[in-house]
């Protein structure tokens, strides 16, 4: 359903973004913006794993430097039937963990010192089910997808909003106020969009840990766990753009409307995995 529901938002996102650029951009002004957005993003995406590493000061480790993350990343790694990915550590007392790699041939774990203090091995194990999941299912390329439209959007109604200021249009052209209209609200309406399918995929993420571990309610009481420690110890260092990536929101101590967060409240996401289990009974 995760899926489903991804394909379908996906899909408003493009429509959406034709809309835009046939009224606003023209079929010219369309394609100089999706490339030119497509070039920044894929080569953010290209190189994503190294900037956010580097960002947060991610350490690599070898299974002799950390034998027992090793084990449980190269373990959960052959149950979901993928390339061992690199491991890295975060010296951050902050617990949480991050998932990046444009493929899982180039995947990459991070995890804070602070998440293995806090979580016992079955938790652990769940929050990094949950990251290799985020890996199997490609989605840095969805999010980078998302990321490229709601930029041309962005970048068209704004081009759009210039001529419109400066007399680009036909004062007398009746649907003047249409356009106006467009040109504000289609941006904020791509980035909720962009929003929703950021939550989708944490959603899936976390089905695809029940999935692997076999033991949901681990992942439930991490994510617990997880949620109020973020809310009482938000990450110093955390990036706004980087935010969507941690398994919790790092900067869940600061406000944050509900509409405008890249990730499912907590509690949503418990309650989804006590329903998995019972399932499972």
């Amino acid at each position: 359903m995760n899926a489903v529901k991804t394909t379908i938002l996906m899909t408003v996102m493009m429509v959406l973004f034709l809309i835009v650029g046939s009224l606003l951009g023209g079929d010219t002004g369309l394609i100089i913006a999706f490339v030119f957005s497509l070039a920044i993003n894929f080569g953010s995406y290209w190189f994503s794993d190294k900037i956010v590493l580097s960002m947060y000061r991610a350490r690599r480790v070898s299974p002799e430097a950390a034998p027992e993350l090793y084990g449980i990343v190269k373990n959960l790694a052959e149950k979901a039937m993928i390339p061992v990915p690199k491991v890295y550590i975060i010296e951050n007392p902050t617990p949480n963990a991050f998932a990046t790699g444009r493929n899982p041939e180039n995947g990459a774990v991070a995890v804070t010192t602070g998440i293995m203090k806090i979580l016992n091995r079955a938790e652990l194990e769940g929050v990094i089910a949950h990251e290799l999941s985020h890996i199997k299912n490609r989605d840095i390329l969805v999010s980078t997808i998302a990321a490229t439209l709601v930029g041309t959007i962005t970048f068209i109604a704004r081009m759009a909003g210039w001529a419109a200021l400066f007399g680009g249009r036909d004062e007398r052209d009746g649907n003047a106020f249409a356009d106006l209209a467009l040109i504000i609200l289609a941006p904020l309406v791509a980035i909720l969009i962009q929003l929703a399918i950021s939550r989708s995929r944490e959603f899936g993420a976390d089905e695809g840990s029940a999935l692997i571990t076999g033991q949901p309610l681990a992942l439930a009481s991490a994510l617990g766990k997880l949620s109020s420690a973020n809310k009482n110890l938000p990450m110093k260092n955390a990036d706004s753009a980087s935010a969507h990536m941690f398994i919790v929101n790092p900067l869940s101590g600061k406000t944050f409307a509900k509409l405008f967060s890249t990730h499912p409240p907590a509690e949503d996401r418990i309650n989804r995995l006590k329903k998995i289990d019972a399932g499972r009974r």
